[in-house]
Formats: structure tokens, C-alpha cells, sequence
């Protein structure tokens, strides 16, 4: 049904294109039939990413994974672990994990969205923006989970659980589409959160067959695509972020996997471009001059000063690595997180 779905949107977009764009196409689909990854057959564009995270190495993948079975991830966390899970092929972890996505549910309102998210101290439309932001970053990483299950050899385990929690994302997505209008005075500032919702919409409205939901997704990406400096790097607070770059360029990433998207795609380069220049030789992600993230400028809802997230960051260059046949970053993600892994 997914399939059918992505085929179905790209046969309804506009039947002109410049040169530029058929070539770009003709790359992608010269790409598919015999580029690295070459057993994504042309009926089964669902499975380009779970094709793609089968190669990805153990030492990015794993920490995605708790260390010990039985741990409940609320929110998006948990998404992650199951879609860690279902590439490494352990089924008993991927049922663990799932626990914590029902875990995650058994908190939704009545309105759709969770409990709790603004506190006293906002103002109304201020807390409903605060809870359109909690759902969204929830289900950026379950759609994504779901795309990647269902490309798998346990869609059939996980099959009957995905139908059943069905009519609780369709309740989730409708709760954020009325809350559309909050997202851009919440989060307009940061590149990187705006790719997050357009993940959620994208990736959910292909779960669900939504063409209302893909449509936002695509307003929420051209509004990240202006929220870039003169040299392509995305724009947080007003400045340059090492980390929330990266995860601008993986949240984009795991968008255009499932629908295609040029303009974004060619955000990356000069994006990337700049990350490469942040990793010092020892893996560590320079923060001077950063305008969020590891100088104690923000801090966390926790009142924590908020840090680079090394492993969004380690991912960001794997998958531009393997993604692009740049072996410097995969080389470079691999020196990041074993940098992480010193530190811990």
C-alpha cells in the first residue's frame, strides 16, 4: 500500500521539466539499476533506505540501542531502537522496542496530541505549539520506522501491530495538521526543527496515504531552504550550528529517501561541505563560533546547556558517505563516534 502510494505521488507531479531536472532524474533511477546499492529494483523505492542502513557500521548504528532489553525509550527514541533493531536483524530487540512506541501512545489526549508539553507559564497558543513540536518530533522518527519495517523481512511480524495503531496516528497527524499554523512562529528560527516537522508530515502522509500531510511537508521544507547563509549552510538562531546543521542535513536526508526532493538534495553539498571543515583529527565537532549548541548560549527543558549531538552528527556523515561515494565522510563519521565513545 506504501508503495503504491509513493508511486502514485510521483505520477501526479507536474509533467515539465527543465534539464536540469531530467537529468537529475535520470542519475537517480542510472543510480538505483546499478550504482552501489543495486538491489533496489525500480517497483520497491520503499526499500532504498533499509538497502542502504544494511551497510551501515555497527559502531553508528548500535548506540541507538539500549544496552540493556526491556528499557522504555518514550517518544522518539524509542522509534529509533526498533528501526536499529529491524537493520540488525534482531527481532527480539525490535519487539522490545516496541513496547516503548505503545509506551509512547498510551500518553496521547484525547485531542491527539500527548499529555502534558506546555507548561502554566505559557500562553495558550505558546502550549498548543509546545505539543505540536512534542508529536511531530515523535512521529519524524515513527514514520520513519514504520517505512523501514515495512521494507523489511519482519513486515509480516510487525504487520498486524502497525494496522492496529493505525487510527492513533491518523488521530496524532490530524492533531499537528490543525497545528500547522504554530510551527513556523515557534521554530521558523532553526532550520533544523522545520526539516524535522516536514519528516513528520512527509514520511507519516506516505504511512497513511495522505497527500494533505505530504503537501505540508513540502511547505516546511521550502521555508528550511531559506533559512540558509550566502555559502548554503543552514541558519539556527542567526548563526551557524555544527550540530544542528547535521542534523538539518539528516532529518533533509531521510526525507528525500522516500520523496524526492532536488532543491533539498543539493542543500547538502555546500552544508556538508562546511561539517567536514568542524571535525577536528580527533573526532571531536568544533563548537567555537556556534549559535546554539556546546558554548552554554541555550539550555535544555532539563536546564542542561544544551551539547553537539555526536551521534546525529557521526549518522549525518555516514549516510552523506554512502549516499554520495564519499568515503572522507564515512571515514570522518566512524572518527566522530569513536570520539563519542571516549568520552562516555
Amino acid at each position: 500500500m506504501i508503495q503504491s502510494a509513493i508511486w502514485r505521488r510521483c505520477g501526479s507531479q507536474r509533467q515539465v521539466w527543465s534539464f536540469g531536472e531530467f537529468a537529475c532524474y535520470a542519475f537517480v533511477v542510472a543510480w538505483l539499476i546499478g550504482g552501489p546499492f543495486g538491489s533496489a529494483q525500480a517497483g520497491e523505492p520503499i526499500r532504498k533506505e533499509y538497502e542502504l542502513l544494511l551497510k551501515i557500521p555497527s559502531p553508528i548504528v548500535k548506540p541507538m540501542i539500549p544496552s540493556r532489553p526491556g528499557t522504555i525509550i518514550i517518544g522518539r527514541g524509542g522509534c529509533r531502537y526498533l528501526t536499529a533493531a529491524v537493520v540488525t536483524g534482531d527481532q527480539a530487540r525490535a519487539d522490545d522496542a516496541w513496547k516503548s512506541i505503545e509506551a509512547t501512545f498510551a500518553q496521547q489526549a484525547k485531542d491527539g496530541g500527548l499529555e502534558g508539553g506546555g507548561g502554566p507559564w505559557y500562553k495558550p497558543f505558546d502550549a498548543h505549539g509546545v505539543r505540536v513540536e512534542n508529536m511531530y518530533f515523535f512521529l519524524q522518527e515513527l514514520g520513519h520506522a514504520f517505512l523501514v519495517v515495512q521494507a523489511s523481512p519482519m513486515e509480516p511480524h510487525f504487520h498486524a501491530r502497525i494496522e492496529a495503531i493505525r487510527p492513533k496516528l491518523r488521530k496524532a497527524c490530524d492533531f499537528i495538521q490543525k497545528g500547522y499554523p504554530t510551527i513556523i512562529p515557534k521554530v521558523g528560527h532553526t532550520a533544523n526543527r522545520l526539516l524535522i516537522a516536514a519528516k513528520a508530515f512527509g514520511l507519516c502522509g506516505l504511512v497513511l496515504d495522505d497527500p494533505r500531510l505530504e503537501k505540508s511537508s513540502s511547505l516546511l521544507v521550502k521555508a528550511a531552504l531559506k533559512r540558509r547563509d550566502k555559502d548554503g549552510v543552514f541558519i539556527e538562531r542567526g548563526g551557524r550550528d555544527s550540530s544542528y546543521n547535521a542534523v538539518s542535513i539528516l532529518m533533509g536526508t531521510h526525507l528525500s529517501l522516500y520523496l524526492p526532493n532536488p532543491e533539498l538534495e543539493a542543500a547538502f553539498i555546500p552544508a556538508m561541505a562546511w561539517l567536514k571543515t568542524r571535525i577536528k583529527p580527533t573526532g571531536e565537532v568544533e563548537v567555537e563560533g556556534n549559535t546554539r549548541t556546546g558554548v552554554g548560549r541555550e539550555r535544555s527543558k532539563t536546564g542542561v546547556p544544551k551539547k553537539v549531538n555526536y551521534g546525529e552528527v557521526s549518522q549525518t556523515l555516514w549516510y552523506y558517505g554512502a549516499l554520495h561515494d564519499d568515503p572522507d565522510a564515512i571515514a570522518l563519521g566512524l572518527k566522530v563516534e569513536e570520539y563519542r565513545r571516549s568520552k562516555r
